[in-house]
């Protein structure tokens, strides 16, 4: 095993950074400063956490572009993506800022005491573990809601977006957070379990692939600590024969190829009527053939390569084996170390990786379906449960519709995204818990039932 991380800009391949890993010595200091320094920040007013809310907010907007920067270096993502993913970060913290003193107030319950409540308590030391497809915002949708809550927290953060991962804490202590509140931990994946368990780590949060989930679960779970698991997704996108093409068909592709197609949220299985098949092909590849590739620090760059090569390799073998099962490639399917052409394949069935497995790249699987019962049918036929979006113009019919999905978010003429007025999570090998909103500020704190007679 490597004692050191190698940061890399995915457009050049070259070095960015190198950094040490931590000894034990130093997991056992931070773990100590995170548990000390919540001893203290559990018990800070609410309206005094919030007040560094702003503070943290302007932070954001002063550094966005050095922010911005250092996420298309170490990941690839195309500037002006980065910029909105700073811009979201900051829409989110001034959410919390705005709403958790309310969101955090005791529940006032009628019983036959005097007086009877929910006190909503921090619980300590929550370990995240992040991804690198939106490095700033990832952490941010964890961190500032249980922050907030008067929780310390420790990052793990992808390898290849550990500057980032350093930076954010930074900002952190920059914004007054007491030192010990936000600490970012730079190690491997055989010390993670180590910290899991630890004493002075109350709950983790997962944000990563389904293999993933299922070993952070399996450590926390037999050391009896609550996750959250935000896991892969391979959302559907049925499109009925009524949808208006015209004006959501930028949409639609939107949601397959932003940030190159890395998104457990994005489309990936466009399921769509037989009526309108060959409409929607067509007008699909009219939009695909317009994206714009390109160095990922030009502003006017709209996809870029993917973050590392082997994540491109994997998408060429979920590709190549779909192809080999029948599946026909329409469009693309030319890779150059880390970058993945925009790719449009058809003659798509379930028991390929495209149908099956989730796909992170820019690959779009269109998939005819006879009806709309069909489609529905066919959206329903994944393991995963993070996400459906369907476009027609019958509102009431899709209303009808939502039972059915058994996906954590369903979104109707829009592409599913996070938004952190709403509850953010999924089901089925998608995971379990809920990120953002209410929900999100609740997560790891103790629900504590107060009576008083």
């Amino acid at each position: 095993m490597s004692d050191q991380i190698v940061t890399n800009y995915p457009f050049t391949g070259e070095v960015l950074q190198k950094y040490a890993l931590a000894t034990d010595e130093v997991i056992q200091t931070s773990l100590k400063k995170a548990e000390e320094a919540f001893l203290s920040w559990k018990n800070r007013d609410i309206v005094d956490r919030t007040d560094l809310l702003l503070k943290l907010a302007e932070l954001l907007h002063q550094n966005k572009e050095q922010y911005a920067n250092l996420i298309t270096q170490e990941m690839g993502k195309p500037y002006k993506e980065s910029l909105s993913e700073i811009e979201k970060c900051i829409w989110l913290v001034d959410f919390y800022e705005q709403n958790a003193e309310e969101l955090l107030a005791d529940e006032l319950i009628e019983t036959e005491a005097q007086e009877s409540f929910i006190s909503y308590d921090p619980i300590g030391c929550v370990l995240a573990i992040m991804p690198w497809n939106y490095p700033f915002w990832q952490v941010f949708r964890f961190a500032v809601p249980t922050l907030t809550a008067g929780n310390t927290a420790i990052l793990k953060h992808a390898n290849n977006v550990t500057g980032c991962g350093l930076a954010i804490q930074s900002l952190f202590e920059a914004a007054g957070y007491p030192l010990g509140c936000f600490q970012t931990l730079l190690i491997s994946h055989d010390q993670v379990a180590t910290i899991i368990e630890n004493d002075s780590i109350k709950a983790v949060s997962l944000t990563g692939s389904e293999k993933a989930g299922r070993a952070i679960a399996q450590i926390a779970g037999k050391n009896l600590k609550k996750t959250v698991l935000e896991l892969g997704g391979n959302n559907a996108c049925i499109v009925l024969a009524d949808a208006d093409l015209d004006t959501y068909i930028e949409t639609i592709v939107k949601a397959r190829m932003q940030n190159s197609g890395q998104s457990c949220i994005a489309a990936k299985r466009f399921i769509v009527v037989d009526e309108i098949y060959e409409t929607f092909l067509e007008k699909f590849k009219e939009k695909v053939a317009e994206i714009k590739f390109g160095e990922p620090l030009d502003p006017e760059t709209e996809i870029g390569t993917l973050a590392r090569v082997d994540l491109a390799e994997e998408v060429q073998r979920q590709v190549d084996e779909s192809v080999a099962k029948g599946a026909t490639v329409v469009v693309g399917n030319k890779r150059d170390k880390a970058f993945f052409e925009p790719t449009i394949i058809t003659d798509v069935s379930s028991g390929m990786p495209i149908f099956d497995e989730e796909v992170f790249g820019p690959v779009a699987a269109i998939i005819k379906a006879k009806d709309s019962n069909h489609a529905f049918e066919l959206a329903s036929d994944s393991s995963f449960g993070l996400g459906t979006m369907l476009f027609t113009e019958d509102i009431e019919t899709a209303r009808e519709q939502i039972g059915r999905i058994e996906d954590g978010a369903f979104f109707i003429n829009e592409m599913v995204k996070s938004d952190p007025r709403l509850p953010f999570g999924g089901t089925k090998a998608s995971g379990y818990g809920r990120e953002l909103s209410r929900e999100g500020i609740l997560e790891f704190v103790n629900k504590k039932t107060v009576y008083i007679k």
